[in-house]
């Protein structure tokens, strides 16, 4: 297929799609996703392999994008009121989902232990590229600031995916004879991510608010520089297994704090670059599902996902527990901590990569992960938020 009506479909599609789900009040993202989805399926054959070697790329600067906004919308007064429970929110709900869907596949599907904890742990990770977005929307609408509920998620979303990453590492290692690795250092490297992810962004984010501060530098410079320097952040961080996305949001942070002018007229230019890349980055996520292996996983593999959730929400409310959260504020926490994406489009095919026997299904499990939660919870998102959460700062 020519690149350009590939990109026709892409951009106008999805935004296409977006508005007519918006005209019977559901999210636009859902209809950028449907999009996605029926390009993947009616034209998988005829799409370029440039765009296979380009997507990754692609979702992973939209993701860059839009948690630069979030950081850049992120005041040290929200985040002290955040407190525990942001802190909670990054490990607890991950740890309970993961961990129940390892037995749960043991059980339903007769997986062995290491594969049932590679598959349960790749599908209890969180999708920021759906939460993250949704978020920020009910933020700039001033819904839940009283408590600091948008920022509770979006901090835990952002961490979230190193803990399933890193447990779900550590069973491929035990499932697969070629990389046998020890838990102890495994687990080790889940603090070691999170401190080299948050140590550049640290160091990066005081510099440009140094840098901007100082110097008379045009906006749309600023974006030039800190889009490119957030992109090399996380491209290393890759080679180095660092929470990377975590010290992007660090970034902007540390530049609301120590150069606010700066930071708001870059949080609008992120604004209006979002516009594009969500587009980009939801059509990319419904291209990456396929129907016909979500369905062979069937009606079991449906339930055992959604046994997962059920620990996933028992999760949430074991870390707002001690929070002062209201009762509907910490039921849209559950809410918000359903979507799944990312993780399971980028690991789906892993295990199937290293040969296990389970691959197949491993993969199929997956992406009904993918059609089941993120549009059931950019639903919920968009329905309950608004009537969950209290508007304003009172």
């Amino acid at each position: 297929m020519n690149l350009g009506i590939l990109f026709f479909l892409i951009l106008f599609g999805g935004w296409a799609a977006g508005r007519l789900t918006q005209c019977i009040k559901l999210p636009a993202v859902l209809g950028m996703v449907l999009v996605g989805i029926a390009i993947g399926y009616f034209l998988g054959d005829q799409l370029p392999a440039s765009l296979h070697e380009s997507s990754g790329f692609l979702k992973t600067l939209a993701l860059i994008i839009i948690l630069l906004k979030a950081g850049l919308g992120i005041s040290r007064s929200t985040l002290n009121r955040a407190g525990l429970s942001a802190l909670l929110m990054t490990f607890i709900p991950c740890i309970f989902e993961g961990g129940a869907l390892t037995v749960i596949l043991n059980y339903l599907f007769g997986f062995d232990w290491a594969v049932a904890g590679l598959t349960g742990f790749m599908l209890a990770a969180v999708s920021p590229a759906v939460v993250v977005p949704s978020m920020l929307e009910l933020q700039s609408k001033g819904y839940g600031q009283k408590n600091a509920v948008p920022t509770i998620v979006l901090a835990g979303a952002s961490v979230d995916d190193v803990f399933a990453i890193t447990f779900f590492s550590i069973c491929l290692g035990l499932a697969t004879t070629e990389e046998s690795i020890s838990i102890s250092s495994a687990l080790l490297a889940i603090p070691v991510s999170i401190i080299t992810g948050l140590l550049p962004g640290i160091i990066i984010g005081l510099f440009l608010a140094w840098l901007f501060h100082r110097s008379k530098i045009a906006v749309v410079e600023k974006v030039l520089i800190l889009l490119t320097v957030a992109v090399a952040m996380v491209e290393v961080g890759e080679m180095i297994d660092s929470a990377a996305l975590l010290g992007v949001m660090t970034v902007g942070f540390l530049l609301l704090e120590r150069a606010e002018s700066s930071a708001v007229e870059l949080s609008g230019q992120f604004g209006k670059i979002w516009f594009f890349a969500q587009i980009i980055l939801f059509v990319l996520i419904g291209m990456s599902v396929n129907i016909e292996v979500a369905l062979n996983a069937g009606f079991t593999g449906l339930l055992a996902i959604a046994g997962g959730l059920v620990f996933r929400s028992i999760g949430v409310l074991i870390a707002t527990q001690f929070s002062s959260l209201s009762v509907q504020e910490r039921i849209f926490c559950v809410i918000a901590y359903c979507p799944k994406a990312t993780v399971q489009a980028a690991l789906g095919g892993v295990a199937l990569a290293a040969g296990l026997p389970e691959g197949e299904l491993i993969l199929a499990l997956a992406v009904l992960a993918i059609v089941f939660t993120a549009p059931l919870g950019l639903i919920g998102i968009n329905v309950f938020g608004t009537k969950l959460l209290d508007k304003g700062n009172t």
